[in-house]
């Protein structure tokens, strides 16, 4: 009866390792959901030439829809 067994260093570094991340894993239980107060986004996250670029797009569209109305006579879109 040959069986094959692991050496027994094997099953020791496979312990530590397993209790390493056991440990890790407790202490890192509390922090969860835990959200750091030191860095907040401040200021616009549309930059200036975006915005600038969408308000001559629907501005100009606006106008254009306004003229085209004027002209034709009708109402009714």
């Amino acid at each position: 009866e040959d069986v094959c067994l692991p050496p027994a260093s094997m099953g020791v570094s496979r312990k530590s390792g397993l209790k390493s991340k056991g440990e890790q894993y407790n202490s890192n239980v509390n922090k969860r959901g835990a959200v750091s107060a030191g860095k907040s986004k401040s200021g616009s996250t549309v930059g200036p030439i975006v915005l600038g670029f969408f308000l001559f797009v629907v501005v100009g569209s606006a106008l254009l829809q306004i003229i085209r109305q004027a002209q034709t006579g009708s109402i009714s879109g």
